[in-house]
């Protein structure tokens, strides 16, 4: 493994170096944070207090919520930082760090989609079994193994990262560290690395997806033997799920599917699926769910009297 590199930190360039506009950013992200710690603490507290949202789907919420916490703080609180400094320098262990949990978590969110959309078909084409099939151990065995291959994942970045010599430019043009704005600054030949890349990175978001939609348009094809109050409850549900899927998948996909070229728009996609979608996230979920928002409605009511 390739550690002998000249450079020992980084320039990160940020979404802009105007003065008046790294306001903007440091309000803009320093307000969707907030947002973002605000609605997922608020479901990852109502889900772990209220015995009514004991279900396997509040389960695999929980952790949604958590690993959107986690994935949005490996990127904001710097970069709010960082929008207040004249010059914003990052480590080479800092930047590797970043790697690491910017893919763990975002890994992570991935496997949970997955596991949601399990969770919804055995619910909806199985509700005979659905308790023998999605038990707590199971539900519990299915997370693990999303952590433990969110932490490989992982580890396959920063092998490709520790793997590139750096020995001249240092200078990131993006917010936050990723493998991609690394890549242009290696003083060697990435093609390979880059399909590495497309098939780790690019291949996770892209198949992932397509088995999620295939999940959901057998789960909604299924509803026709439902009634009318089935139907509605369970549409509800599925439509929510099926907003996120296509609101974090489709930008990961934009980007990761053709790591050899950039183009400008990059870095504001990039902040889409990073702060944007962490935040909407709580609203999707709660907005369309009476169950969640009557646990909230409780733990205030707790909250206030005591």
């Amino acid at each position: 493994m390739q550690l002998n590199n000249n450079v020992t930190e980084f320039i990160l360039l940020g979404l802009t170096q105007d003065p008046f506009r790294k306001k903007i950013v440091f309000v803009t992200f320093l307000l969707f944070y907030l947002g973002t710690l605000l609605g997922n603490l608020l479901i990852i507290t109502t889900i772990k207090t209220s015995r009514a949202l004991g279900s396997p789907m509040y389960f695999f919420l929980f952790h949604l919520s958590l690993s959107d916490t986690c994935f949005s703080t490996s990127i904001a609180p710097r970069t709010i930082v960082d929008a207040l400094l004249k010059k914003s320098t990052i480590s080479f262990c800092e930047c590797i760090i970043q790697v690491f949990s910017l893919h763990f978590f975002g890994c992570l969110e991935i496997f949970i989609l997955i596991l949601m959309a399990v969770d919804r078909y055995v619910a909806i084409c199985k509700p005979l079994h659905y308790m023998t099939i999605m038990s707590c151990r199971v539900c519990s065995v299915l997370v693990a193994v999303a952590w433990v291959g969110s932490c490989v994942h992982s580890l396959v970045q920063i092998f490709l990262a520790l793997r590139l010599p750096f020995c001249g430019p240092n200078e990131i043009d993006h917010y936050f560290c990723d493998l991609e704005p690394l890549l242009k600054l290696a003083c060697t030949d990435t093609y390979v690395t880059n399909l590495l890349l497309v098939s780790n990175s690019g291949a996770i978001c892209t198949v992932s997806f397509i088995m999620l939609m295939f999940s959901y348009i057998i789960i909604l094809h299924s509803l026709r033997n439902h009634s009318a109050e089935g139907r509605r409850k369970a549409l509800s549900t599925c439509i929510s799920h099926i907003v996120v899927v296509i609101l974090f998948f489709v930008p990961c996909i934009f980007i990761y599917t053709r790591p050899a070229t950039t183009f400008p728009i990059d870095k504001m996609i990039a902040v889409f699926y990073t702060i944007g979608t962490p935040l909407l996230n709580p609203p999707i979920y709660t907005l369309r769910n009476a169950e969640v928002k009557n646990a909230m409605r409780k733990l205030w009511h707790v909250k206030t009297a005591s």
